[in-house]
């Protein structure tokens, strides 16, 4: 029994030591792909997301300004031209937020780069 438990020991110790060069081998092989940080990757992707954004908010706010148009120059109604200019009114404020957003980030990031702010 003696043995048994000896035997049982070293295949212990022996998987214990496997396990921890497998763990050092993995940090070793993975740090490179680790090399930027969580924001570096949080900025690419909400850069990524923020296009996207702009690119579908342009087509949308062209077609549904296309539409208010149309029904403002077709309409015989006062309301209804009433609504279509408040609604391109709306739209195209809208569009100007957006893309200025990312002109402001843009104006920003430099300042502020690294969390530390620094006076112009």
């Amino acid at each position: 029994m003696s043995k048994q438990l000896v035997s049982g020991g070293q295949r212990i110790r022996k998987a214990y030591w496997t396990l921890v060069g497998i763990a050092c081998a993995m940090i070793l092989t993975v740090q490179p792909v680790m090399a930027e940080t969580i924001w570096d990757r949080f900025s690419s992707i909400m850069q990524d997301v923020y296009g996207q954004l702009v690119a579908i908010s342009t087509i949308v706010a062209v077609t549904v300004a296309a539409i208010a148009l149309i029904v403002r120059m077709v309409s015989r109604n006062q309301r209804a031209v009433d609504e279509a200019t408040s609604w391109l009114k709306r739209i195209v404020v809208t569009w100007i937020v957006l893309n200025t957003l990312g002109f402001i980030v843009a104006y920003l990031q430099p300042l502020i780069a690294g969390g530390q702010y620094t006076a112009p």
